[in-house]
């Protein structure tokens, strides 16, 4: 079984001024998906404390990080900016997938920095903070995921 972990950026519920839609959103539907889910943990919209928490996760082993919020345009939106300095490299086809699904619902999706890279063994997908804009992306790229996952284990084998 694939093991996921789901990371909420809200400077709103850190403080606790605003509920975790998303986060546990992300959670039922990667069980539902057939993942072993840890999470969410909550961090501010804050660089190092994004990036702590990612790369916390990553050393324990997980296969799947899955972050939501801090994707937009606002000025404490730096989840993307964390996600480029630690990632080993960027997955630009499932940004691209996650903008375009979400095209189908609305033209903002366009403005979202949403974006995936891997971190030695790990998958990093970055959503957005919305609970519909973070399931329907996250919906969107869940096909390949478990097949990236394989990749990225050195199951390279193509049938």
């Amino acid at each position: 079984m694939s093991t996921a972990h789901v990371i909420t950026v809200s400077d709103g519920v850190f403080h606790g001024t605003r509920e975790d839609k998303s986060g546990a959103g992300l959670v039922g539907l990667l069980k539902k998906d057939g993942f072993e889910v840890s999470g969410p943990d909550v961090v501010p919209d804050e660089v190092e404390r994004i990036t702590e928490a990612v790369v916390t996760a990553a050393t324990r082993g997980v296969d799947l990080v899955v972050t939501t919020g801090g994707t937009g345009l606002g000025p404490r939106d730096v989840t993307p900016q964390a996600m480029s300095a630690l990632v080993d490299y960027e997955v630009p086809g499932i940004g691209e997938a996650m903008r375009r699904e979400g095209a189908n619902s609305t033209p903002m999706a366009v403005l979202s920095r949403s974006m995936a890279g891997v971190r030695g063994k790990t998958l990093i997908v970055s959503v957005p903070g919305s609970m519909s804009g973070a399931v329907e992306s996250l919906q969107a790229v869940l096909p390949v995921v478990g097949h990236a996952i394989k990749l990225l284990h050195g199951d390279t084998a193509h049938s």
